[in-house]
């Protein structure tokens, strides 16, 4: 994959970092191009690792940004979880609290 390095007249939004999803609306034709994540940001530059065959946009194109989803990905997902606590102590203890932030994702 080819890098694009984008220069941008103004500041570049706070939020945006590295692993972001660089993408763009082509004016010319009305359709969004994804051109890859984002791998450095210096000053008003970005520089995206495009996907193959991704041509950089044209001076009049929208550049926006999405977050990459996988990147907050951080909790246990599924149906059930089984645990198990093993005191290998050979004095008494004993489990004071358990807990766990369980939601319901999908039905």
């Amino acid at each position: 994959m080819a890098n694009i390095t984008l220069t941008f007249t103004d500041e570049i939004p706070f939020g945006v970092q590295i692993r972001d999803i660089a993408w763009y609306l082509d004016i010319s034709e009305s359709t969004e191009v994804e051109m890859g994540p984002i791998i450095a940001i210096n000053g008003n530059q970005i520089t995206v690792d495009a996907i193959a065959g991704v041509q950089p946009p044209s001076t009049e194109d929208f550049v926006f940004y999405v977050k990459d989803p996988m990147t907050y990905m951080g909790q246990l997902k599924g149906y059930y979880a089984e645990m198990q606590f093993i005191n290998e102590s050979t004095e008494y203890a004993e489990l004071f609290s358990v807990g766990a932030g369980i939601f319901e994702s999908s039905k």
